[in-house]
Formats: structure tokens, C-alpha cells, sequence
């Protein structure tokens, strides 16, 4: 499905950017907006499945580190190297580090025969352990993009071997609250293919 996000509630959200402080962007004052964004996978659904995974062989994907510009649910613009705004009326339902997380699990389940845990079943068997950092998610306003870098590291419950490797994608858009929800799903969808074809077909020892 195409969709570049799920929005909970009728659209009708102002064009336009805020001139909102780091500061007071992360304290969470203000008026909720009348709808919500949420990330959704753009893989074929899988339907009912049956898979095994022998010790060592799953795939736990943990919520990933972000900065503070991140750790809220509202959407960065990025004005200069030192101003962080964000834009109006644009409100994720839950905070992106979640988000991503979630949407790489569903896309590593839907595109490979791996078996996915969630962080809370750790206990079963962690097995290949797929963390790292989201450093970007948000409008970069120079060059008209939205931009998903994500720095991610696949390792082994042991810690025996560890694997790194950056991931990066952009959409064009404008910037508006509708427009920057439904770039950010399909930049943020690109980068959990990639990351599910890096995690595939790789093998715990």
C-alpha cells in the first residue's frame, strides 16, 4: 500500500511552518492538532504464516537512540546548522524512534521468512539484534526535502560479532503539514527495505 501516512481524523491542518523555540516545541504546550500521522508500511501485508527460527536465528529489532529535537511527537525543521523549528499543526501519534522501530519489525516480517520478536520477548531467544541511532527525521529546509538518516547497527545477543552500517533517504516536499507526513512515510518505508535486505539473509553463528 502506497498510502504515505495514516491520518487519524479529518485533514484539516494549516499550511504552514512555526516559528517554535527547541525549547518550547519539546515542553508539549499548545493546542493538540485535529488529526494525527503515523507511519505505515508500504510492503504487501502477509496475511496468517507459521515460522520457526532455530537458537540464535530471530531478529529483535530495539527502539532506536534519538536526539532531543526527536524525543517528541511534533516534526523538525531544520532552518540552519543551529535553528531547529518545527511545523504547524503536524503531530505524530507516538514519537518516531517507536515509529521507525515498529515499521522496520513489520517490514523485515513482510519482505523476509525471518521470525521478529518484540524487545519485550527478549527473554525467548534475542538472537540478531538490530539497534543504532535515528538521527534525522524531519524537513531540511534548504533543499526542499524531507530527510530519514538512520545509523544502525545488527549485532548477536552474545556480542560475538557487530555489524554497522548507515542508511539515508529523501522525498521531495514542501513542507506544509500535509504534505511533509505522507514524505517522511515514504523516505522512513525505503529505509526499512534497506534495512530488512541488510538483515535477510544474514546468519547468527
Amino acid at each position: 500500500m502506497r498510502l504515505a501516512a495514516r491520518v487519524l481524523g479529518p485533514l484539516t491542518l494549516a499550511l504552514a511552518v512555526g516559528a517554535c523555540s527547541l525549547s518550547g516545541a519539546l515542553g508539549g504546550g499548545g493546542k493538540a492538532p485535529a488529526s494525527l500521522l503515523t507511519l505505515t508500511p508500504d510492503a504487501a501485508p502477509t496475511g496468517e504464516f507459521t515460522r520457526a527460527a532455530n537458537a540464535g536465528q530471530s531478529v529483535t529489532v530495539s527502539t532506536p537512540v534519538v536526539s532531543k529535537e526527536l524525543r517528541t511527537t511534533r516534526i523538525p525543521v531544520r532552518v540552519s546548522p543551529t535553528d531547529v523549528q518545527y511545523v504547524t499543526d503536524a503531530q505524530w501519534i507516538d514519537t518516531p524512534d517507536r515509529l521507525f522501530a515498529n515499521l522496520v519489525a513489520e517490514t523485515i516480517r513482510r519482505t523476509t521468512n525471518r521470525v521478529v520478536l518484540d524487545p519485550g520477548m527478549t527473554g525467548l531467544d534475542p538472537g540478531l539484534i538490530v539497534s543504532g541511532e535515528l538521527q534525522e527525521f524531519g524537513f531540511d529546509a534548504g533543499s526542499g526535502q524531507v530527510v530519514v538518516r538512520f545509523d544502525g547497527a545488527l549485532s548477536t545477543a552474545g556480542g560475538t560479532r557487530v555489524e554497522t552500517r548507515r542508511f539515508e533517504a529523501t522525498v521531495p516536499s514542501d513542507g506544509s503539514s500535509t504534505g511533509v507526513g505522507p514524505a517522511l512515510n515514504q523516505a522512513a518505508n525505503k529505509v526499512a527495505h534497506d534495512v530488512a535486505g541488510w538483515v535477510g539473509n544474514r546468519q547468527a553463528p
